[in-house]
């Protein structure tokens, strides 16, 4: 298995975090709670800069758009942006953007004694065992997603 980088990728798929512009949103003063619902008492303006939040390293982070059902259960949908590092070395469990015979896929990393693999996370789709023929590049570590809730 190679972890190299591959040709340049068409721009329509992916856009450079280095050149995006701040964008302050803003948040409340405490964390929303998951369990029992806890009133607000005040409304901070604390803001939250997206681009700070999420890129840890500009010149090397870029985002892709998801298409396909395939990591579903990854949480990661249709129409989810995720946001991808590539400076960050792949590990096992790490989820990734990698090419296989010349087809991105994003795909959870299985790396075991004499095994790699790249597992889907829905049921329908079999693992992918790497082989020596397949043609293996492993681009990006994703590191978070923009997310659309239907409102």
């Amino acid at each position: 298995m190679m972890f190299v980088s591959p040709s340049p990728i068409n721009e329509e798929f992916l856009l450079a975090a280095l050149d995006s512009p701040a964008m302050f949103i803003p948040t409340g003063p405490t964390p929303v709670s998951a369990g029992f619902p806890s009133p607000a008492k005040d409304y901070a303006q604390k803001r939250l800069d997206i681009k700070e939040y999420l890129v840890r390293n500009p010149i090397s982070t870029f985002f892709f758009t998801v298409k396909g059902d395939s990591m579903q259960e990854a949480d990661t949908f249709e129409g989810d942006v995720l946001v991808v590092d590539r400076s960050i070395k792949p590990v096992h469990g790490h989820l990734v953007v990698a090419f296989v015979n010349g087809e991105r896929l994003v795909k959870r990393l299985s790396i075991r004694v004499g095994s790699v693999m790249l597992l889907a996370g829905h049921p329908k789709y079999p693992p992918l065992t790497l082989k020596e023929r397949n043609d293996l590049e492993v681009w990006v570590v994703v590191i978070g997603k923009f997310k659309r809730i239907p409102a």
